[in-house]
């Protein structure tokens, strides 16, 4: 069983941990470990584990928002249902987006592959899906360092954008370039849920949290002049 992650924030309503890239949030259909198998030992004194309020994808990192009973969850579900919680990624790119802020908004369908499983495809048949994004800074070797703001949470939506766009994400095994989606390869996705903003309370400033960029990621980051010093040993 993996090791519970760290929590970046706790009330009565909510937790938010910091997410480990390479692990599922939930087991899927063919089972296997899962961080909810470690919420248990979230509980803080209350008689049941919280639950997700919203999905990661396994090779994402970061930011993840839990209820701590049903009516919490009740309640957080309605904000992100209601586009209220805004969701800072960021990701390290190839390439470069030809402005330093755009909207992307190819319409997303989920299709079966050939082998049983599925993927997301740009499609006019499929959902609506917006992504907001500027660049933070770039490196030499052609990369970029953008900040997303998803405006809808469609599966895979950023890594599709980007990759759509004519800029994929670092190490990306599904939608990346060829030498990234190679069995076995050695780059890990280079995308991280960096924050999220909950309006949970009518009468006080939104809750505002930042994870920490893991260390699989920061050399990526800082050659595109990220200079945080301290970050997260999730790897």
């Amino acid at each position: 069983m993996p090791a519970p992650p760290d929590v970046l924030y706790r009330d009565g309503l909510i937790l938010v941990v910091d997410k480990p890239a390479g692990i599922a949030v939930h087991a899927g259909p063919s089972g296997g470990p899962s961080l909810e198998d470690t919420f248990k030992e979230l509980r803080y004194g209350l008689p049941r584990a919280p639950a997700l309020a919203h999905r990661l994808d396994r090779d994402t990192s970061g930011c993840l928002v839990l209820g701590r009973h049903p009516k919490a969850l009740r309640r957080v579900g309605k904000l992100f249902q209601e586009g209220r919680v805004r969701k800072t990624y960021w990701a390290v790119v190839r390439g470069q987006p030809p402005e330093k802020t755009g909207r992307i908004d190819f319409p997303l369908l989920k299709t079966s592959t050939k082998d049983g499983g599925w993927r997301m495809v740009v499609s006019p048949d499929g959902q609506e899906s917006i992504s907001d994004y500027r660049v933070l800074g770039t490196s030499e070797d052609g990369t970029s360092w953008l900040e997303i703001n998803p405006r809808t949470g469609r599966t895979h939506q950023i890594r599709v954008h980007c990759a759509q766009s004519g800029f994929p994400i670092l190490g990306d095994p599904w939608y990346g370039i060829p030498a990234d989606r190679e069995k076995g390869s050695s780059i890990a996705l280079h995308l991280h849920a960096r924050g999220v903003t909950l309006p949970l309370y009518p009468k006080k400033d939104p809750i505002a949290v930042a994870s920490p960029v893991p260390t699989a990621m920061v050399s990526a980051f800082a050659q595109c002049g990220f200079t945080e010093t301290l970050h997260s040993s999730n790897e």
